[in-house]
């Protein structure tokens, strides 16, 4: 694992050392809602070139996509198994472009596409509130067609909560503030809260699933969120993302659709009223099922670091029921909050045990560090 620390570096901040082609079949680049007057090849897709070991779809329905069916299900129970079918191990592919643009002199930015495998974990489960999160596990071939890895990634996670009466969503520049629901708002709905791979905030929104026959679906409010790691690397003429987002189960799998628009904010967190949008942005995430891929590495970690994460959530869990508004420093000695979580947590897994009472007391210190 730690051959191999400075790829998983480059995962997490989305420099997208986990995307590329499968290695069975001639090289190709694929073109998403393609401009088709543009000359040449701008619109070629970024992202990255490794290569990964051919994977195995499980093309049968699944044992959580049957459960769904059953008859006689309440609704809030036909809803908590969607989002428990999310719950495996998955190839995922990440598509991206921007559809329409609103400035004078627009030029299309490049797509983006990746791809990974990785693994969704149930952490909590309970009839009002679920909680899952994903761990990427990837192997790469390398040019003289050797399998390297696996790099272990701890990646996103999403909660899921029945009637939440609170939201804390996102404000702008690096800020999250509380905002309380009507019961209109929250009767019969879910919240979907979003976290980085440092369990830091990313974005909340509330929605209803919709299930008939075959077709279960979640669609969220419109919600702002930060930028994502794949265009925070690359872009600085935008603040934020404000759109929806669209959690639809397959029977061997689920996608995850988004509507974007690109928001530029001033120093205050407020829109630029000129021009307040500057593109709109369409993406579509695929999440099938795989069979025969080896996820060990990820139980592993996962049972290494888990005690540790369980309470870098308690002490998030503390921050926010403290503050009415969050806002967090990117940096602080140089170093993002990730890099120093990830680190903590690698030496729990080389050492083979946690400390409960200090592994918190240094959460909190930490996250004082970051906090403004």
């Amino acid at each position: 694992m730690r051959s191999l620390a400075l790829l998983v570096t480059l995962c997490a901040l989305g420099f997208d050392a986990r995307a590329g082609e499968e290695s069975d079949g001639p090289e190709k680049r694929l073109y998403t809602y393609s401009w088709q007057f543009l000359e040449g090849d701008s619109m070629a897709p970024r992202g990255g070139t490794t290569k990964g070991p051919a994977v195995t779809l499980d093309e049968s329905p699944n044992e959580r996509w049957l459960a769904m069916q059953k008859p006689g299900l309440t609704k809030q129970e036909r809803d908590r198994r969607a989002i428990l079918a999310m719950v495996g191990g998955f190839r995922t592919s990440f598509d991206f472009i921007e559809t329409v643009g609103f400035v004078d002199e627009y030029e299309p930015k490049q797509p983006y596409q990746s791809w990974g495998t990785e693994f969704v974990y149930v952490v909590e489960d309970r009839p009002d509130f679920v909680s899952l999160q994903h761990i990427i596990v990837m192997f790469f071939e390398t040019e003289d067609g050797e399998i390297a890895g696996p790099a272990v990634v701890k990646h996103w996670r999403q909660d899921w909560h029945y009637e939440d009466r609170e939201l804390h969503v996102y404000a702008g520049h690096r800020s999250w503030e509380r905002r309380r629901l009507k019961r209109r708002e929250f009767s019969g709905a879910w919240s979907q809260s979003v976290y980085q791979v440092d369990d830091s905030p990313r974005y909340q929104a509330i929605g209803r699933w919709r299930h008939e026959g075959s077709y279960s679906s979640w669609e969220s409010e419109n919600t702002w969120r930060p930028l994502p790691r794949r265009e925070s690397s690359v872009r600085d003429d935008y603040h934020v993302l404000s759109g929806t987002n669209r959690h639809t189960i397959t029977p061997t799998g689920w996608v995850h659709e988004e509507d974007n628009l690109k928001v530029v904010l001033d120093a205050d967190g407020e829109r630029i009223d000129r021009t307040p949008y500057i593109a709109r942005e369409a993406g579509f995430n695929r999440y099938d099922r795989i069979v025969d891929h080896d996820f060990s590495a990820g139980d592993e970690y996962w049972s290494a670091t888990g005690a540790f994460w369980t309470d870098v959530r308690t002490v998030w869990e503390e921050i926010f029921a403290e503050r009415d508004r969050v806002a967090l420093s990117k940096r602080v000695d140089d170093k993002l909050l990730f890099e120093i979580l990830f680190g903590y947590a690698a030496s729990i897994a080389d050492a083979g045990s946690y400390e409960s009472d200090e592994g918190i007391a240094f959460i909190r210190e930490t996250m004082r560090r970051f906090l403004i």
